[in-house]
């Protein structure tokens, strides 16, 4: 818990953090309300052209930002000063729309917030970034993406349920717009959200385990082995030692478990393994490792727990020593001299018996 408290972000970065990110999410609802109006615009044009007025109000092109990642699971540290936003459209993505978006989102800004804010879209990665000037200086990733993209894995499902269904699929799906976002970033996307959802019902109510991501989170950023561990599947594995635990563990108990599932060699190729709930095929989250990699952290984890043992954790986590309570000091010193007594007393008494019993004999 003394090194909890060292890496845990100070107010000040949290209330920064909690700033930037309302004012992205609020910034982003009027982008939102801009390009619905701007849609019912042109529909009203189109339809007056007809005679008809058939202008639905739902039909927005920004459906909802969700947090994910860090800020999402709670678990920030002392310097983080990135923070990840998903936002949902209606329709396939586009670059067009992104840089619409990005064009707009100073102005909204500008219109409820003094500070000042850099916008940057990056269409190649699919996401843009606000950065803010004031100290400390936070960013917001905003990555854009729609469950739409992945309408090919849920038209093979269609085709094995039915004919009517898949007919229905297909005259239900569109063509892919020419400018249309890089497929597997979006993906990528869909899946943090999927991440962030599951983590937020399964670790988050699970006792200390939150805190022990962190500190393994801490020791992935100061230890270059570690950092070779994906950050989901970190999640996965301390999820699951805790989990499976028969009762509720302290910080500590839940550290030297954790510790003892990776030293018995649950990233080795030949091992287990860790199942991605978050996929419907059978997905390892472990299958980015390198073998060398999981061999380094392997033998790192029984390393940490030797040194556990031998209490000696604060080298693992990289803090000095705590000195040891006065109270617990000398109660392990009463106890060696209460036995020492007891012991000799007990020698002397034995002596004296068996020299009676010749007296007597």
């Amino acid at each position: 818990m003394a090194k909890h408290s060292t890496i845990y972000p100070v107010e000040e970065e949290l209330q920064a953090v909690q700033k930037i990110v309302s004012h992205s999410e609020r910034a982003l609802k009027l982008v939102s309300d801009s390009l619905l109006e701007k849609e019912d615009e042109k529909k009203e044009e189109e339809e007056e052209d007809k005679d008809k007025v058939t202008v639905d109000p739902q039909a927005r092109m920004l459906k909802g930002v969700m947090r994910v990642g860090i800020l999402a699971k709670g678990l920030l540290l002392h310097g983080d000063r990135n923070v990840e936003l998903i936002l949902l459209s209606a329709k396939k993505p586009t670059v067009s729309l992104l840089d619409r978006i990005a064009e707009q989102l100073p102005k909204e800004l500008a219109t409820f917030s003094e500070d000042q804010y850099e916008v940057q879209a990056h269409p190649e990665e699919a996401n843009i970034v606000i950065c803010s000037s004031k100290e400390p200086k936070m960013q917001v990733t905003i990555s854009l993406t729609s469950p739409l993209m992945r309408e090919d894995s849920a038209t093979e499902e269609e085709e094995k349920a039915g004919d009517k269904a898949a007919e229905k699929e297909e005259a239900v799906s569109e063509p892919d717009p020419p400018d249309v976002l890089n497929k597997k970033k979006c993906l990528e996307y869909l899946a943090a959200l999927r991440h962030a959802k599951w983590f937020q019902a399964r670790a988050n109510g699970l006792q200390s385990c939150v805190i022990i991501i962190r500190v393994l989170r801490d020791l992935c950023h100061r230890v270059p082995t570690w950092g070779k561990m994906p950050g989901w599947a970190m999640e996965l594995l301390v999820e699951k030692a805790i989990s499976s635990a028969s009762g509720p563990l302290s910080p500590g108990e839940a550290m030297r478990r954790v510790l003892e599932c990776l030293a018995t060699g649950i990233l080795l190729p030949d091992g287990p393994g860790l199942l991605d709930p978050c996929e419907k095929d059978q997905t390892d989250a472990l299958e980015s490792m390198t073998n060398q990699a999981r061999e380094e952290i392997t033998a790192s984890a029984q390393h940490a727990l030797r040194l556990l043992a031998f209490r000696q954790i604060h080298r693992v986590l990289g803090m000095e020593s705590l000195p040891v309570p006065k109270a617990r000091a000398s109660a392990r010193n009463r106890k060696r001299r209460r036995d020492g007594n007891e012991t000799g007393e007990g020698e002397g008494e034995g002596k004296k018996d068996k020299k009676e019993d010749a007296d007597d004999a």
